[in-house]
């Protein structure tokens, strides 16, 4: 039974994995930018997953200032939490195609200054939260600081970028967002978009799981 229940897990791993073998074995090189491209199935879904954690950090920050319950803000800063690390990752892979194609790691670029800033942005949500003692406050600030700084996170990361000149290799992803791939390196790259929006379920949800746990053991010990 326990099979059953848990059998998409099984089936992310397999997922997974035949992605990484279709980036590196069954995806041709790109046009231009030949296999330094095969990061992009990797880099795009990362900033996907942060887009989509921030999100759903502001839609539980809404929920907790319309009803405030502290499982909302649970939610909330375990979605944040997980957004920082994924803009993190397309920082770090963004970085390596960096290298590839510019010759080095960091730029300042509009979209590695745009991510960059990003990055702050979330880093002071954080502060903030360590910064308040008390539960109801912090919680009551951190909503509206994620609602706030969610508004940034379309503009520095789709706006700003197509605004200025920028270094970043259009060929795939142009500036109006239309994708011009090879039918094979379109399947991954929707498959692995796929495969890290589940991913990103399942980290979501362990999370929370395990932060529950934390806070029932804390009320336990007092």
């Amino acid at each position: 039974m326990g099979l059953n229940k848990d059998w998409w897990k099984y089936f992310l791993g397999v997922w997974m994995v035949l992605i990484i073998l279709g980036a590196f074995l069954y995806a041709p090189p790109a046009k231009v930018l030949g296999d330094t491209a095969r990061i992009l199935f990797f880099h795009v879904p990362c900033a996907w997953i942060a887009t989509l954690a921030f999100l759903i950090s502001a839609i539980y920050s809404v929920k907790y200032l319309r009803k405030p319950d502290l499982e909302f803000d649970l939610k909330a800063s375990t979605a944040a939490q997980i957004g920082f690390l994924f803009t993190v990752l397309a920082t770090i892979t963004g970085s390596i195609w960096a290298k590839k194609i510019w010759h080095s790691y960091w730029n300042w670029d509009p979209r590695e200054t745009s991510i960059f800033i990003l990055l702050l942005i979330y880093a002071a949500y954080f502060a903030l939260r360590s910064a308040i003692e008390v539960q109801e406050q912090k919680a009551r600030l951190s909503a509206v600081y994620s609602i706030i700084a969610f508004v940034t996170v379309p503009f520095f990361i789709f706006i700003i970028p197509r605004i200025y000149q920028s270094l970043h290799p259009d060929p795939l992803i142009n500036p109006e967002g239309k994708i011009k791939m090879d039918a094979r390196m379109l399947r991954v790259f929707l498959g692995s978009l796929g495969g890290f929006t589940i991913l990103f379920y399942w980290i979501y949800r362990l999370k929370v799981e395990v932060a529950r746990l934390k806070i029932i053991q804390l009320e336990k010990e007092e």
